[in-house]
């Protein structure tokens, strides 16, 4: 029989008091501000910012940091009423086996609001992220900034926004609106590369509806001034919105699979199951008879794309374009494509923004670019110009432009005047640049190109039905373009899968570079 001795029996006495106060303690940062305040979330249709960390990432792999901070706020008796975590989780996990960085705003702790401290732990793992070339999530359900703390939360959120701006570019940030957004907590989500939101329990404004009331006298709700369907639909600020956190977050795990861990390393490939030789000879009656008929260009990326499966980013908005993420070869492609059905595919304020910044994002990670052309051109009128047509159909030119990522063009259609060379041309370095054997390329439709160059006939009907047949079949086709080496092959629709597969495969070792500058001055 062994004798313990009475120090040993101390020590493990001793050793068993420190274990069970230290998961006394992390009981008591896993409870937030209390389970009436728990409660009162779940009851509001939303999930605790643990849970949600829970949905979002693999099961067992969340390593948590600073579970223990509190404030330091002594002024208005705060000092009394300290809860570890300060109202924000943070830490990295994986997702489907791949890092990512995360905070979690807690609303069951003060509304979530950002003191200096909370700040400094998303700061915290921000720095790693840029550090370790991680993506950063972060879960956004803040009251704004904490009243009680003054200019210390509103230099905590700039030190958030600092970190925001040198991580563009370097890593993927990712931004969930899951509750409440105001005031300068709009900022930070409004610099990262994707936002989502959810219906009905989230929003996001610079001025809430009371303060709105007060200035303008404008009666606005909260859902209506900045809800999901406004920022989705109106103002492009959000990406997408989902019904609820479970949905939203399964969304974003889906998207992080699209993209690099980091701007040093390529997207990921996985494996995939569909012929990159597949035909789809469907492909070859997908363009009416009738030129003016639309379409719907979403069928023709489903069916170039892996398994069917396509991602798309800002669905709500600027419907006359599509931009979104397909797989080739398990390998992602990001797409950007003119829409028929809508604006009849006309470029405009909206749709050049949207693509323009989707362009950038793939280009800063390396991610190829398959345009997909029919565009008849810029949308006229004087809001158009009024509001900068100009201006920001040049930002789309530019993204394109400057673009060194593998570029690959289908037109199908109608590709006229300077709207033909906005999307991705092989005047704009584009690598592939094929067309169907339906495609217009021209200065601009038959008929507007007869009544400028035929004016002296205009009172005559039949030549002038003569001189638009003569003008179409010069020039409503690709050969034209074909001739001058603008287009670099004339395909079958049914083979675009295997051209465009084929074209992203001979150009992964692609290298191309800038010349030297501190950044450009894009047209904003």
């Amino acid at each position: 029989m062994r004798i313990v001795s009475p120090e040993i029996s101390q020590g493990m006495s001793a050793m068993k008091d420190i274990l069970t106060e230290l998961e006394d303690r992390r009981n008591d940062a896993r409870m937030g501000g209390g389970q009436k305040r728990i409660d009162a979330q779940h009851g509001r249709g939303k999930l605790t910012a643990r849970e949600r960390i829970e949905l979002l990432l693999d099961e067992g792999s969340f390593e948590e940091f600073d579970m223990f901070v509190s404030h330091r706020c002594t002024d208005f008796g705060m000092e009394n009423q300290k809860t570890a975590g300060d109202g924000v989780v943070t830490g990295w996990g994986t997702i489907n086996g791949r890092m990512v960085y995360v905070f979690s705003q807690d609303f069951t702790v003060f509304g979530g609001s950002l003191s200096e401290t909370h700040a400094q732990k998303i700061c915290k793992i921000m720095d790693m992220a840029i550090q370790n070339g991680a993506p950063v999530i972060g879960i956004n359900d803040s009251g704004g900034a904490r009243i009680q703390e003054g200019v210390a939360s509103l230099a905590g959120y700039a030190e958030v926004f600092q970190r925001n701006i040198m991580a563009s570019g370097v890593v993927p940030q990712i931004s969930v609106i899951m509750g409440p957004c105001a005031g300068g907590a709009v900022y930070s989500p409004a610099m990262t590369d994707f936002i989502f939101m959810v219906k009905d329990t989230s929003y996001m404004f610079v001025t809430g509806p009371d303060v709105v009331k007060t200035v303008t006298n404008e009666v606005v709700t909260a859902e209506e001034l900045g809800g999901a369907s406004t920022h989705t639909k109106k103002s492009s600020v959000a990406d997408g919105a989902f019904e609820n956190d479970v949905e939203a977050l399964a969304e974003v795990r889906r998207l992080v699979d699209f993209l690099p861990l980091n701007n040093r390393e390529k997207p990921p490939v996985r494996p995939f199951f569909d012929e990159p030789d597949r035909v789809e000879t469907s492909l070859d009656t997908l363009i009416p008879d009738n030129p003016n008929t639309p379409y719907d260009m979403k069928e023709l990326i489903t069916k170039v794309a892996d398994e069917g499966d396509f991602y798309e980013i800002q669905e709500d908005f600027a419907k006359n374009i599509i931009t979104g993420f397909i797989r080739l070869e398990g390998q992602t492609v990001g797409v950007v494509a003119n829409q028929p059905m809508v604006l009849a595919g006309c470029l405009d304020i909206d749709s050049s923004r949207k693509a323009a910044r989707f362009v950038r994002f793939c280009d800063c990670f390396e991610i190829p670019i398959l345009t997909l052309v029919d565009v008849p051109g810029f949308l006229p009128g004087t809001s158009q110009e009024y509001g900068g047509v100009i201006k920001h159909g040049a930002k789309l030119l530019f993204a394109y432009g400057e673009a060194t990522v593998p570029k690959v063009t289908v037109i199908t259609r109608k590709a006229y005047g300077g709207a033909y060379d906005v999307m991705a041309s092989k005047h704009l370095r584009g690598d592939f640049n094929y067309a169907w054997p339906t495609a217009e390329i021209a200065v601009m439709g038959a008929k507007g190109a007869t009544e400028i160059i035929h004016r002296a006939d205009l009172g005559d009907a039949e030549k002038i039905a003569q001189h638009t047949q003569d003008y179409e079949d010069r020039f409503a086709n690709p050969f034209v373009a074909a001739e001058r080496g603008f287009i670099d092959e004339v395909i079958m629709p049914q083979s675009t899968r295997r051209r465009v597969s084929r074209a992203f495969a001979s150009l992964r070792n692609k290298q191309l570079k800038n010349p030297w500058k501190k950044h450009d001055n894009i047209p904003l």
